[in-house]
């Protein structure tokens, strides 16, 4: 639960939103690194999408309502979080911020958000749910049903209660930006890296030093029940290998050995949300990985609606491009009809900069624009913002 109020460093005092994460990161971050956290793939058109789908919306809001009393408390799977969003799942969050995952579920536990670890993390999964019991684990499922099972084992004895699978990274993605700024997987040292680490110092002797001295090399950790392979060997491809041949019936398996909830992630399509319900999914979140995928895919926000309406009485959440309050409101409203909204990289920029006290300040600015923007609305609880009235933008058309 929260304690104090998170405080910046003097250097970070321009901080005012998430997107200021951003700019603090970039300059904070080796070219490499930054890369690999802000970009998408081929031309990033989806990665644009997702900003633009926001923009085409507008709000048709109400006045002389007391909102005086208002809340951002929402209620999911059960629980009562303090805003209705939540940090999203980042593959190797501790290059970019000195034990990353940790400092995410850290943050998350201190503000009463969920978080969703990653499972291409660098960080033992045990480790973090010790520290957020709450966490959920988000997993790309290995290729032979044998690692699937023990994958699962392992996440179930570890005591996580949410297990999120996410089905839209069968194969690697073309992030051409990637290796135009000089970041690969593996990861493979050259002078040009080398000249960035040096160029970076804060992140070089704040993050990289730091996490060689005190914890080694690190390693992929979660992506199968075995510690895989360290971020400089050539092995990691096969931690990555092609799983175009998985389908439902390792869901419907799935379902039959995980006692907790489960969440199915990369959903875009209304009709395999209906089978990710038939198959035993408790939830789903609408999502193209951030644009990170297949460019061209369509914006989550714009496929919402029909998702919603296939899937009656399940929470139906979402994330891809999230950034101020107004984004949030805008899912959640009737229109649309998210449950909850999940946010990656601004956290990820937020704990890059200033560890557990950015997060949080980031998470604070995030849920108190929620609330500002609710009094403006019109609307005092997040159950209200269902009857928030959304309007097209001029030429944007009708979805």
């Amino acid at each position: 639960m929260r304690s104090g109020t998170p405080v910046l460093p003097r250097r970070l005092g321009h901080v005012l939103c998430l997107d200021d994460f951003e700019v603090a990161a970039r300059r904070h971050l080796p070219a490499p690194v930054f890369a690999y956290v802000s970009g998408g793939v081929e031309r990033n058109q989806t990665l644009r999408a997702n900003e633009q789908a926001f923009q085409q919306r507008e709000f048709v809001t109400r006045v002389l309502v007391d909102t005086s009393k208002r809340s951002t408390q929402t209620h999911l799977f059960g629980r009562d979080w303090s805003a209705p969003f939540g940090i999203a799942p980042m593959g190797i969050s501790a290059l970019s911020a000195y034990r990353g995952d940790l400092v995410l579920a850290q943050a998350a536990a201190q503000e009463n958000v969920p978080m969703i670890m990653s499972g291409s993390s660098l960080i033992r999964l045990e480790e973090i749910v010790q520290a957020n019991p709450q966490a959920w684990f988000q997993a790309y499922l290995p290729g032979a049903e044998e690692e699937i099972v023990a994958l699962v084992e392992r996440v179930k004895a570890a005591g996580y209660g949410t297990l999120v699978l996410t089905l839209d990274a069968s194969i690697a993605s073309n992030r051409e930006n990637n290796i135009r700024a000089g970041f690969s997987t593996p990861l493979r040292p050259s002078a040009r890296l080398a000249w960035q680490g040096l160029t970076h110092p804060r992140w070089l002797f704040g993050t990289f030093v730091q996490t060689l001295l005190r914890h080694g090399m690190p390693h992929f950790e979660n992506n199968h029940a075995r510690r895989g392979a360290p971020i400089l060997s050539a092995n990691v491809l096969r931690d990555f290998s092609d799983r175009g041949h998985l389908g439902w019936r390792h869901i419907r398996m799935i379902r039959a050995m995980w006692p907790g909830r489960l969440v199915l992630k990369g959903i875009l399509d209304d009709r395999d949300a209906q089978l990710a319900l038939d198959h035993g999914a408790d939830g789903l979140i609408v999502s193209n990985h951030g644009g990170r995928q297949l460019d061209g895919t369509v914006s989550p926000l714009r496929v919402l609606p029909a998702i919603v309406k296939a899937c009656p009485g399940v929470p139906v959440m979402i994330d891809s491009g999230f950034r101020r309050g107004t984004d949030v409101l805008k899912a959640l409203a009737l229109a649309l009809g998210a449950a909850f909204v999940f946010i990656g990289r601004p956290f990820n920029y937020a704990a890059a900069v200033a560890g557990e006290a950015g997060v949080r300040k980031g998470i604070t600015l995030l849920r108190d624009e929620v609330s500002r923007n609710m009094a403006m609305l019109g609307v005092s609880h997040i159950a209200d913002t269902r009857t928030a009235r959304l309007m097209a933008a001029p030429g944007a058309g009708q979805d």
